[in-house]
């Protein structure tokens, strides 16, 4: 049964509309270059509409994998398939995954979060909506769903084994993404003892929280970079297109789409350190490519 007509799960027309709109994406991004305010993270700022940061990671990040999840389940019925290849759970498995740690691990795992604007939730929410529909919508049904038909597609990039390449490289960047993404929430770990300590010695119980405690991390990726876990994002996404192949558009513009809108935060990111420890602290450190940005 469909959610809403014609677009949960989507009809071929909707979702080929989405998926022609939705590259053109990274346009609208490029307001965030010469605006330097972005309402979360650490450019949060003070907002009487602003959402917790928790509930609000975990509102706008969900709604993509639960849509792939909904499509792939509904839309094989409704255009006659008796099932879907293996390359289709598998991409669709993976993306998966990713969301149940982005979206519902990471505000757990988090010591603390700092508010979400609600535009930036909004957008996110969108983002991921828009992202749901397209990767779903080729993965449920209207991309490839034969053996057949995916074998076709075995000249690109290499010839054969181009799904267990890519599942390789969506494997290297998810799980170096999640060690840089543990190395900065250990920063604020580390601060959060420190001051349940100090409590301690004090007699005053735990202690106040470390909502804004922020270092610069050192291991790893960022002993080159401010921002691996960027880097490692797009590697991920990177081998997730490469299991989809060339055809696979929607897979790349999660791809172009993900850069456009996480370079210019990294920039800018770069210039917040800059500007909150000094160039000498700084120095020597690209943004998200070693010695090149």
């Amino acid at each position: 049964m469909a959610l809403i007509e014609n677009w949960m799960p989507p009809s071929r027309e909707h979702w080929e509309w989405v998926v022609y709109l939705f590259q053109y994406f990274p346009i609208l991004t490029l307001i965030q270059w010469p605006i330097s305010w972005y309402g979360m993270g650490k450019t949060s700022t003070q907002s009487r509409f602003n959402i917790p940061g928790k509930i609000a990671w975990l509102t706008m990040e969900v709604p993509g994998f639960l849509i792939v999840l909904y499509i792939m389940y509904t839309l094989p019925n409704q255009l006659g398939l008796l099932g879907l290849p293996w390359e289709n759970k598998a991409m669709g498995g993976l993306f998966v995954i990713h969301y149940l740690y982005r979206a519902i691990l990471c505000p757990f795992l988090a010591p603390s979060l700092s508010p979400i604007h609600p535009i930036v939730w909004l957008f996110a929410i969108i983002f991921q909506v828009t992202n749901g529909l397209s990767i779903g919508g080729y993965l449920g049904g209207h991309g490839p769903t034969s053996r057949a038909a995916w074998a076709n597609f075995k000249s690109d990039y290499v010839a054969g084994g181009r799904m267990e390449l890519g599942m390789m490289i969506w494997a290297l960047g998810f799980l170096t993404n999640i060690w840089h993404d543990d190395e900065l929430r250990e920063i604020r770990r580390a601060a959060k003892r420190n001051a349940e300590q100090r409590a301690g010695e004090k007699g005053e119980g735990k202690g106040k929280g470390v909502d804004k405690v922020y270092m610069i991390p050192r291991n790893g990726g960022f002993e080159y970079i401010l921002y691996p876990h960027y880097l490692c994002e797009w590697i991920e996404w990177t081998g997730f297109w490469i299991m989809g192949g060339s055809a696979c558009v929607p897979a790349r513009n999660f791809l172009l789409n993900e850069i456009a809108t996480m370079l210019p935060r990294a920039v800018q990111g770069k210039q917040w350190y800059v500007e909150r420890f000094g160039k000498e602290k700084v120095a020597g450190k690209a943004a998200i490519i070693p010695g090149i940005l």
